[in-house]
């Protein structure tokens, strides 16, 4: 067996094809052993390897051989179910970072928007409890700014208009508003809000609000609560959550001439998507 490319086993019922150097990543797995034919548990019957374990367990497990990476649903709920998997098989360190389940676990991010209409301006504070969230918006949100006469302020290609850096009180909120001021003569300062990637540069507030909404929610948010802040000042405040998942663990596999071939694990946080 131990010249076959091609692996077939059948985990609880749920079949498996990949390859021999997969699931000898780990030399001293007994994944590795049976690919070698030194571990008899595992019973070749009909050309493939039946193992009475669970199957859909068994997939993260082949996810982790062919990645060397642990990354799972956000409803993800049996740590200690598939550490004992893991043991099994004798991936020990897929054990030892499952032991870990509070790395693994996906957290609750809140994002809040406070929005104020004062006149013929929109005051707009963003809070965010993820800084890498409210870092990736600021760069999706731009502000422009130019001077339009009192006849064509509505439309923003009367005039060159000019990027206005958004004002960022710390890591964790930004500020921007839209709308216009009185300049001089019949003249206006405005400001349009442009959200990535619509095109688009609106001068309206509630427009920019619903924009804004909509970017948050094809980005996996919800609302979950709309209060006003305070009704003298016009101050509504919206409430966003969304589950975000957690960072993936890596191993390295680090292996030396002459030595045992086990594996050595070296934790290091790998950034996954949303």
């Amino acid at each position: 067996m131990s010249g076959r490319e091609v692996i077939v086993l059948s985990v609880g019922g749920v079949r498996f094809v990949t390859r021999a150097s997969t699931l000898q990543q780990f030399p001293e797995s007994r994944l590795a052993r049976m690919v070698n034919n030194d571990d008899r548990e595992f019973k070749l019957v009909n050309g493939e390897f039946f193992v009475d374990r669970d199957g859909a367990l068994f997939s993260y497990i082949m996810d982790f051989l062919r990645t060397l990476q642990v990354s799972l649903p956000t409803d993800f709920s049996d740590y200690q179910r598939l550490q004992r998997e893991a043991e099994f098989y004798g991936l020990y360190p897929l054990a030892d970072l499952l032991s870990q389940e509070h790395l693994l676990k996906p957290r609750l991010e809140i994002l809040e928007v406070r929005f104020s209409l004062q006149e013929m301006q929109t005051f707009f504070r963003i809070f965010g409890s993820c800084s890498t969230t409210v870092e990736a918006l600021a760069g999706q949100i731009t502000v422009f700014i130019g001077q339009q006469s009192g006849q064509g302020w509505n439309s923003p290609s009367q005039k060159p208009l000019v990027p206005l850096p958004l004002e960022r009180p710390s890591h964790h909120d930004m500020v921007f508003l839209c709308g216009t001021e009185y300049s001089a003569g019949d003249q206006f300062v405005a400001r349009y809000v442009s959200i990535k990637p619509d095109n688009r540069k609106l001068i309206n507030g509630t427009n920019v609000l619903g924009l804004l909404f909509d970017t948050l929610l094809k980005d996996g948010f919800r609302l979950i609560s709309t209060r006003t802040v305070s009704s003298e000042e016009k101050v509504e405040c919206y409430t966003f959550e969304r589950m975000k998942r957690a960072a993936g663990l890596a191993i390295m596999v680090n292996q030396t001439p002459g030595s045992s071939g086990v594996a050595q694990a070296r934790r290091s946080q790998v950034q996954k998507g949303k």
